[in-house]
């Protein structure tokens, strides 16, 4: 396991006892955590999962737009909080480990640091009542 910056240590050790789901990548998009609530929601544990690289997570999770086609990588809340280090918000699906799709309001923010010093990106997904299999 890598070691991370400050901020992103203590920012996974708020994430843990949140009940939104949250998932804490690094300024280069490796999965660094994710809580309890985003482990219910795509069906692994973070234990099982692990930190990964983020080629990996785009195979691992896959996104599609709400009519079923592929997301752009572009259009994506996390690169566009990662590449801009601008917030960003849409509605996705997202295939959860079971195989499953959910549909899911996907928030991504920057994480700046002191110093203006970019370190990654926390999303926050909230499920919908929409039901995509």
């Amino acid at each position: 396991m890598a070691q991370h910056p400050i901020e992103i240590i203590l920012l996974q050790q708020w994430a843990s006892m949140m009940n939104v789901p949250i998932w804490i990548t690094d300024a280069t998009g490796d999965l660094v955590y994710f809580n309890e609530p985003t482990a219910e929601l795509i069906g692994v544990s973070f234990e099982e999962a692990g930190e990964m690289p983020a080629a990996d997570l785009s195979e691992r999770f896959v996104l599609r737009d709400l009519d079923g086609s592929p997301l752009p990588e572009l259009d994506r809340p996390l690169v566009i909080a990662l590449q801009k280090q601008e917030p960003a918000q849409r509605l996705i699906r997202m295939r959860s480990d079971d195989g499953t799709w959910k549909v899911l309001a996907d928030t991504a923010i920057p994480i700046v640091g002191e110093g203006n010093r970019h370190l990654g990106a926390m999303v926050l997904l909230w499920a919908t009542d929409e039901n995509h299999t």
